[in-house]
């Protein structure tokens, strides 16, 4: 068995559209693309670095593969994403037609859900789901998230795509990492940690 990481950029108000460049996400007139960008020091870069810096797969709902698929295969290769992204295996989730031009690209046939079960059910290195608003919404609601890698911007955004839109169901996450960058952003790292408890102060 092998782990589901989420790894998602959101601000203080949850919301994690287009956090790398304005033309990144603009459904639904959303204008704050490049949200991140101004937040982002050496020290951010490092963190980023290490939750890349093993073996890992990527699991991406069709519109995040459009993107990447689109961008990192020309990316600098001095960029300590692309090199990664690149070389490891990609897995798909979509009902529609896709072409899979990003080598090493692979489409998850028939049912999502179960086709998730059947990966992490496999031999090999964590699944990181980077972006995938859509698609992430499925993974929680059929509770197959066992990781939250999040790194939290101080700014609100209003209107945007949330982490945790609709699909989220009643769960506990224990903390097993966390920092500050010197701009505020924190990085929290979450894992999955058993059912909801209810209890009283009285």
């Amino acid at each position: 068995m092998r782990k589901l990481i989420v790894l998602s950029f959101i601000t203080l108000d949850g919301v994690m559209q287009a956090p790398g460049g304005p033309e990144e996400d603009t459904s639904g007139g959303f204008k704050y693309g490049g949200w991140s960008f101004p937040l982002s020091d050496e020290v951010t870069g490092a963190e980023m670095m290490e939750q890349l810096g093993h073996d890992f797969e990527l699991l991406l709902g069709r519109k995040t593969y459009n993107i990447f698929a689109a961008y990192w295969p020309t990316a600098s290769v001095d960029n300590f994403v692309a090199e990664p992204f690149n070389r490891t295996r990609k897995y798909v989730a979509t009902h529609s037609p896709l072409t899979l031009e990003w080598a090493n690209s692979h489409r998850i046939e028939g049912d999502v859900v179960e086709g998730v079960r059947k990966l992490k059910a496999q031999d090999g290195p964590e699944l990181q789901v980077h972006g995938s608003g859509n698609f992430i919404q499925t993974l929680l609601k059929n509770d197959l998230v066992d990781e939250l890698w999040l790194k939290i911007f101080p700014l609100t955004l209003g209107p945007g795509k949330r982490l945790f839109e609709d699909g989220a169901i009643p769960a506990v996450f224990e903390l097993t990492k966390s920092m500050i960058s010197p701009k505020g952003v924190i990085f929290a790292n979450y894992r999955r940690a058993g059912e909801v408890g209810t209890g009283s102060f009285a």
